[in-house]
């Protein structure tokens, strides 16, 4: 499935990300249902989970060390802002 651009995104509290699509929807994913396994443990720290930045083209986003949500996840499992 093809999904709109990330145009930007923010870390919010709470494990959640603000995410501004070019469609000009802003929409919040909570990304805590994701935190499991060795891989996403770095996340629970607030400081690492706040480096949060756009895979380029914004194609995705990611973590520092390369841990990523699928695209059309973050599309479908987030609500929208309102």
């Amino acid at each position: 499935m093809l999904c709109p651009k990330i145009l930007d995104v923010k870390a919010l509290d709470n494990f959640k990300v603000k995410l501004k699509y070019e469609t000009g929807e802003i929409k919040i994913f909570n990304v805590l249902p994701y935190i499991f396994g060795k891989w996403y443990e770095e996340l629970y720290n607030d400081n690492y989970f706040k480096t949060v930045h756009l895979i380029s083209g914004g194609k995705g986003i990611e973590w520092e060390h390369g841990q990523d949500i699928a695209p059309h996840e973050l599309y479908d499992m987030s609500i929208i802002e309102n």
